[in-house]
């Protein structure tokens, strides 16, 4: 009986716990779609879930690391959202595959049209697609603004500091990974630029070599084949020379 009652009162207690621990886990985050690589390119989702139980969500902001601008941004329609997509001049232009790049997407706002809304216990996915990836850093913080339609804001814009328990509201954290190495030990993002351009080269590099050694091949058969023909026509014509010879004696 005390055994019956202790297994009922755990598992109240596991209860409360998961009912407290959700609305905290229930933040705007980002994640990957795919390996999200330093110096790459990547399709990014930011996760945005309806929190409260009397308003719905109907626009969010997204604002892109300043630190790291990223200069080339675009965003997957999402039906029901109208995508407004702001560019601000840079202090200090970056450089990109040799040319300067002098402005980058600052900020991504999403707000819904119609009956279109991140209704309670719901949530909605928003897209980016975005590149390159900066090479001097291991995370990209992105600041987010969530509204709702009784007109309040949740601003998801609070750093996580290394040993401190999480924020209430934190910014969500993108994590990058270190470039993949090839065999050779070169190192390349998702979609590194230019590494297409550089496998045709080296297609067409084999292709050569291959005909080259094809072709290599083929005068190698024909010079034989012209040795063994001579050598032939020599052997036949001493053996036609040897028949006249003998002969000349048995008549002798």
């Amino acid at each position: 009986m005390n055994v019956a009652r202790v297994s009922v009162a755990g598992a109240v207690a596991a209860s409360a716990l998961l009912l407290l621990a959700g609305p905290a886990s229930a933040h705007v985050s980002v994640q990957p779609l795919g390996e999200a690589a330093q110096g790459g390119s990547a399709v990014i989702d930011f996760k945005v879930p309806n929190e409260r139980d009397n308003a719905s969500t109907i626009k969010v902001e997204v604002n892109l690391p300043a630190d790291h601008p990223l200069a080339y941004v675009s965003a997957q329609a999402v039906p029901g959202w109208k995508t407004d997509i702001v560019k601000t001049k840079l202090a200090k232009p970056i450089e990109l595959h040799g040319s300067p790049v002098d402005e980058a997407v600052s900020k991504v706002t999403w707000t819904a049209t119609g009956d279109s809304k991140i209704t309670p216990g719901q949530f909605q996915m928003f897209p980016l697609s975005v590149s390159p990836l900066p090479e001097d850093t291991d995370q990209l913080v992105f600041k987010a603004i969530q509204t709702y339609d009784n007109k309040e804001v949740v601003r998801w814009i609070e750093e996580a500091k290394e040993g401190a328990a999480e924020p209430e509201n934190p910014a969500p954290v993108l994590k990058l990974t270190a470039p993949a190495a090839d065999e050779g030990g070169a190192a390349h993002g998702s979609t590194a630029p230019g590494a297409a351009g550089n496998g045709a080269e080296k297609s067409d590099e084999t292709k050569t070599t291959t005909a080259s050694s094809s072709s290599d091949s083929g005068d190698s058969t024909d010079a034989t084949a012209r040795v063994l023909g001579i050598i032939g026509i020599v052997v036949g014509v001493a053996g036609v020379a040897y028949g006249v010879l003998a002969g000349r004696r048995r008549t002798a």
